[in-house]
């Protein structure tokens, strides 16, 4: 009589009996340090200790310790459904070790969807010819003959429309532009929203601009957002040829320092170019900042050429005509307590002038050379906290006046910048000291003016804490 110790069952089964639990112990403690972690790994443990495992101890019961053929119903199934999980390890092993943890800008993260797409069908269509080949005895062969040969033919009809897609996917492997970036292409320039296998998006700003990646992989382009940082724009003007050139390209060159959108760290400039024109050139932040800063930049320049008497495009400024100065002196004349002598001699001493909206008329630490009197539009007086923020004190409106530190030669605590089109009378210091060497109550008024504007300030910044 055969001893149970001597079939080579029980090994099995005993062996199946001790060494599933330990497995699953020791995978459970694994899946819990993975899980700590965070790694990507956790869910491949988690499909071996819930799925794999089990189905593998079910089979070695089935063929080993209860010795049914492997020909049998039930053990095919169970090989079937051991087959499928294995290729879903296979599959989700693979995207978890090469693109999961592809560091940046590489080759693996690179990859368009489609290519993943396709690589994953051909692995399940191994897998699934293995299962059913090996496990079932299918005959796969002749499938795979007919597959190939129904490929080519397709391939051989569908050529150009292939080829394009092809095109466009080798375009989205190299990634010369993500989403985000800024590009110029020979139909179109904008800020890149979508790219997928087909085609490309750009908004342009005044709509959506779709563009095959066939077209992009077969044509040139400009990437405006690489490299980071080194974005610049390139405004060309042109001021009459009797106009200083040194005094022309100092202008476009303050002109450009004082825009909002200017790139930190970085300085414009301004050349001559020859017969009247002059290139300045701007570094941004960033191309969404193009249209703007040039805007910006033309209509600031439309102002400042005139206050500094060069004629932009050749044109004189005939703004300052002698009615409205006269009627512009007329406006301060309270402020300045001028009487019919004074108003008369301080027409040949004021200037009549403009800013733009949003320009910059004084800059804090700036010792003022002369006294500014609005006489249209409003002013924002700004101060700057500890923390760099830009902080409003208060908006001067038509006959307040600024530069109010000029007789002391003292720098100004703030800031000032026109909320619109601002107009302004200004009056040198020694007109100013002229003045108030005449009118006592004028100097003690301008002294007030300072504390009140220190005061404000102050409690601005309090405010603002």
């Amino acid at each position: 009589m055969t001893r149970v110790v001597d079939s080579s069952w029980f090994y099995w089964a005993v062996g199946v009996a001790i060494g599933l639990p330990i497995c699953l112990v020791i995978l459970t403690e694994v899946r819990a340090a993975l899980a700590r972690r965070g790694s990507a790994l956790t869910k491949l443990v988690s499909l071996v200790r819930n799925y794999i495992l089990p189905l593998g101890a079910l089979l070695l019961l089935l063929t080993k310790a209860t010795e049914v053929s492997a020909e049998a119903t039930p053990v095919r199934i169970v090989s079937t459904v051991l087959g499928f999980v294995l290729l879903v390890l296979v599959l989700s092993g693979l995207n978890a070790t090469l693109f999961q943890g592809a560091p940046e800008g590489s080759w693996r993260q690179r990859i368009p969807s489609i290519f993943l797409d396709v690589a994953r069908f051909l692995v399940i269509a191994v897998g699934l010819a293995i299962i059913f080949s090996y496990i079932w005895g299918a005959n796969v062969g002749g499938l795979f003959t007919a597959l190939g040969i129904s490929s080519i033919v397709l391939g051989l009809t569908l050529q150009n429309s292939v080829g394009q897609i092809i095109s466009g996917l080798l375009l989205l492997f190299e990634q010369p532009f993500q989403i985000g970036d800024w590009v110029d292409t020979p139909s179109a320039r904008g800020r890149v929203v979508e790219v997928n296998w087909r085609a490309t998006h750009i908004d342009t700003g005044s709509g959506l601009q779709i563009i095959p990646n066939s077209v992009l992989a077969g044509a040139s382009f400009a990437n405006l957002s690489r490299p980071p940082g080194e974005h610049s724009i390139t405004v060309v003007t042109e001021f009459a040829m009797g106009d200083p050139p040194d005094d022309v390209c100092g202008l476009l060159t303050r002109v450009a320092s004082g825009l909002p959108n200017l790139r930190k760290d970085a300085a414009p400039s301004t050349v001559a170019a020859g017969a009247g024109q002059y290139k300045t050139s701007i570094p941004l932040r960033s191309p969404a900042d193009d249209f703007r800063a040039r805007a910006t930049f033309t209509r600031w320049v439309w102002y400042a050429s005139r206050r500094a008497q060069l004629r932009l495009d050749g044109q004189d400024d005939d703004f300052a005509t002698p009615e409205r100065v006269e009627k512009s002196v007329r406006i301060i004349a309270p402020t300045l307590r001028l009487n019919h002598t004074d108003h008369q001699q301080i027409l040949s001493e004021v200037r009549l002038t403009r800013y733009s909206a949003d320009e910059a008329i004084q800059s804090p630490g700036q010792v003022p050379k002369r006294m500014t009197f609005i006489v249209n539009g409003r002013v924002r007086l700004v101060a700057q906290g500890e923390d760099g923020a830009v902080i409003t004190v208060r908006v001067l409106e038509e006959g307040d006046f600024l530069g109010s530190t000029t007789l002391t030669r003292e720098p100004v605590s703030t800031g000032a910048y026109a909320v619109d089109e601002v107009t302004v009378l200004q009056l040198d210091r020694a007109a100013v000291e002229e003045l108030v060497a005449r009118k006592p109550l004028l100097l003690q008024e301008i002294g007030r003016t300072i504390e009140e504007r220190q005061d404000d300030v102050r409690r601005a910044l309090a405010a603002a804490d």
